[in-house]
């Protein structure tokens, strides 16, 4: 049975080699360099003094490339879904080759299990390599951004755990649909919804975000709109409402920021209405001034804005909430278990179905 399998598998495993070996001779190509011009500019702007510009241009050195691999090792998990996992029933069905297959001395049992094993264990291998090899070549780019989290689904095994799951995917849309394009379809939906959810609703909430709090700067911070980024977070997350105060982003490298809030001792948000008691007129919608480095202000607007910071300040501070650096990997691992427990599951259930159930 798994010579059988093998030889079905073959020619998309041969594909997938070749397409792995071209990614694997770019990076070769390209990667030695990239890595040399890291070490010179870390070299440079240290003996300089200041290396925070210079990261931050080096970081969007190879922007191209950079986008292209990791847009490669986002859809290569769908791709597998729905070319390797949709087919791996629903064509034995279309063809009618099941029924000739279960009279051969083959289980219903072992002949999915051989199916699943092989061609699942090669698709995650696929992945994983990918991704090894992405996760080589961006490291220098990674380092320079200190941003690990903006990348977390493009690096290291979160990929692997979303090849075994489009697979798993794919294999349970074509068993239940029992037809090849119609259950392609149906895995790259799913696939991508399941996706987003893991990425925006399921990794925020596996471990409980950490907090700083942190003394207003008046340099550092102004009035923005009310429905920013950390404002929408703060409403649909954390139920409170989003002041038209806003503090600087803290500089916290390779941390996932959740939200900065603008918060008393007691943890209540400041509101518009103590905003404007405290500094009438400068609210939200009151024509104050704009957050500083975001459109040009007058100086005695300026002053005024930072008068009014520091009132503030003596009782209200900036609240962070973020994911430190240093729970990446358990976050990896976490979403990496995850998602093969998902796949694990599905695969069961296949076998439970086509064990009991009339497929042919």
């Amino acid at each position: 049975m798994i010579r059988l399998t093998w030889r079905q598998f073959r020619t998309p495993a041969a594909v997938a080699c070749g397409a792995l070996l071209v990614v694997v001779l770019l990076a070769a190509l390209t990667g030695p360099g990239l890595a040399h011009a890291y070490s010179t500019t870390t070299t440079a702007c240290r003996q300089a003094g200041n290396c925070t510009s210079a990261m931050a241009d080096f970081s969007h050195t190879d922007g191209v490339l950079r986008t292209a691999l990791g847009t490669l090792v986002t859809i290569v998990p769908a791709l597998l879904g729905m070319f390797w996992g949709a087919p791996l029933i629903a064509r034995e069905i279309e063809g009618g080759t099941i029924p000739l297959v279960w009279t051969q001395s083959v289980t219903r049992t072992r002949w999915l299990a051989v199916k699943l094993a092989v061609v699942g264990l090669a698709g995650i291998l696929v992945a994983g390599l990918l991704s090894l090899v992405v996760t080589w070549w961006a490291h220098p780019l990674d380092q320079a951004a200190a941003a690990a989290y903006d990348t977390f689904g493009e690096r290291d095994l979160a990929p692997m755990g979303y090849a075994a799951l489009a697979f798993a995917i794919g294999v349970t849309a074509g068993m239940l649909i029992r037809r090849t394009v119609p259950a392609m379809a149906l895995t790259l939906f799913t696939f991508v919804v399941v996706r987003v959810g893991i990425a925006y609703g399921i990794r925020p909430r596996l471990i409980s975000p950490a907090h700083r709090t942190l003394a207003l700067d008046p340099a550092s911070t102004g009035f923005g709109s009310s429905i920013s980024p950390d404002g929408m977070f703060n409403a649909l997350f954390n139920g409170g409402p989003s002041s038209a105060l806003e503090p600087a982003t803290p500089n916290l490298p390779n941390a996932w920021i959740y939200s900065t809030r603008v918060v008393d001792d007691a943890g209540h948000d400041l509101t518009d209405k103590v905003l404007d008691a405290d500094c009438p007129g400068m609210a939200s919608g009151g024509g104050g001034p704009a957050v500083p480095g975001h459109v040009p202000v007058s100086q005695s607007a300026q002053q005024q804005m930072q008068a009014c910071v520091s009132k503030v300040g003596a009782t209200y501070h900036e609240l962070v909430t973020y994911q430190p650096g240093n729970r990446y990997w358990v976050l990896q691992w976490q979403e990496l278990a995850l998602c093969g427990t998902a796949a694990l599951l599905l695969a069961a259930f296949c076998v439970w179905w086509v064990r009991r159930r009339r497929i042919a």
